[in-house]
């Protein structure tokens, strides 16, 4: 391995984990261990949330913690490696130092899943079981990596967190705090969307452009670079397959109904909703 991480991120990691409190796990415990086909993911499981990764070795050895940011720097340097004009050791570093933070912000997104879904049973199951968790997990990550200038390693990760949960949010995306997806499947957040705190989407949803713009001097290039996505301000909840489209703005409190589409802003404390639905029709066969 030739990456040596000279930062303070295992230290203050091992800190991080004795402060952990109920209802997050304070005790370690065996799981049946998962094959990943990437192994970034897992890696950053493990030092998010050692307790529940089979990770306890953690929890009193800054050593451990300290080989496993290396193996997940050396494994960021080497996807970042083919993409970059220069050596990649410093936006590695950047972003290894952030895991400390990054650890505060997803302890406050599995909080937000577990207050807002009904059938959760505990803060383990949330970590373990959803889909949300592992999305925003690696959207995170990788929306460091392309503030840092890498952008295309960026979405490598952010593309295979979809394979994996379904869910598609662009690394670009700049997402709040208390962010929770529930089920999740079909989702998908486009690259210059903003999202607030305390913000709950569920499946098939879609915060996307309504059209695109193309280059001025060639029609088959679409311009890049522009707002195209809507920002979505603090405690919404967008319901099942809903689409929200353009470069609008939702305010604060807004609550969005089931199947509804949205193309022009929604002021604060408003509910919207699908005004008629049609008729159901039901015919008895013999």
């Amino acid at each position: 391995m030739d990456y040596s991480y000279t930062g303070d991120a295992h230290q203050v990691l091992r800190e991080a984990y004795e402060s952990d409190a109920e209802p997050f796990p304070t005790r370690s415990m065996a799981f049946p261990q998962r094959d990943p086909q990437r192994a970034e993911l897992d890696v950053l499981e493990r030092l998010l949330f050692p307790r529940c990764w089979n990770a306890e070795a953690l929890l009193a050895d800054e050593d451990a913690i300290l080989a496993l940011l290396e193996e997940l720097g050396e494994l960021f340097r080497t996807g970042i490696a083919p993409y970059a004009e220069r050596d990649p050791t410093e936006t590695v570093e950047t972003v290894l130092d952030r895991l400390p933070a990054l650890r505060e912000t997803l302890k406050r997104d599995v909080e937000a899943a577990y207050k807002g879904d009904p059938a959760a049973k505990s803060y383990l199951e949330v970590i373990r079981s959803y889909p949300g968790v592992r999305a925003i997990t690696m959207q995170r990550i990788a929306h460091v990596l392309y503030e840092t200038g890498e952008p295309e390693f960026a979405r490598e990760l952010t593309e295979y967190a979809k394979r994996v949960t379904g869910i598609d949010i662009h690394p670009g995306a700049e997402i709040g705090e208390y962010f929770f997806v529930d089920h999740g499947t079909g989702v998908v957040i486009g690259e210059t969307a903003t999202i607030g705190d305390w913000v709950r989407i569920y499946q098939d949803v879609t915060l996307g452009a309504l059209h695109f713009e193309e280059e001025e001097d060639d029609e088959h290039t679409l311009k890049k670079g522009y707002k195209r996505h809507p920002d979505i301000g603090d405690h919404v909840v967008i319901g099942a397959g809903t689409k929200v489209l353009g470069a609008i703005t939702v305010g604060d409190h807004v609550s969005i109904g089931a199947n509804s589409w949205v193309t022009d802003d929604i002021p604060d404390h408003t509910k919207v909703f699908v005004a008629e639905h049609p008729d159901q029709v039901r015919t008895r066969t013999e």
